[in-house]
């Protein structure tokens, strides 16, 4: 079920626009607008999700497509034999700004540890 007044919920739904990058019946992958690196790429599941602290085991296959398909864009956009950071963020604390799970894939720079 999905969250009207969602921004990922409206992106997904197609009533704000985006770059997609990928699309299928789990997910999409959007450009970041407001990019922290070379390659900024959100993936979003198309079912609203307030945050990593809210996924159960049952959504396991979910993860496994958002991974598989982050590696698959991570090839697609030239970061794998550099590297890449795959980040989720939870709660204000965490970073998260937008109550919807999503998964930032991010490479094309150099990053530092431990971040923030």
């Amino acid at each position: 079920m999905n969250a009207p007044d969602c921004l990922f919920c409206r992106i997904v739904a197609g009533e704000v626009p985006s770059t997609r990058v990928h699309d299928d019946d789990l997910i999409i992958a959007i450009r970041d607008i407001a990019p922290r690196a070379p390659t900024h790429i959100l993936l979003i599941p198309r079912q609203h999700i307030p945050s990593a602290v809210d996924l159960v085991e049952a959504d396991g296959p979910l993860l496994g497509r958002i991974f598989a398909v982050a590696a698959d864009l991570a090839r697609s956009e030239g970061i794998v034999d550099a590297g890449y950071r795959v980040v989720s963020n939870v709660g204000r604390w965490g970073g998260q700004s937008v109550d919807h799970l999503h998964i930032h894939l991010m490479g094309g720079r150099s990053f530092e540890w431990p971040p923030g």
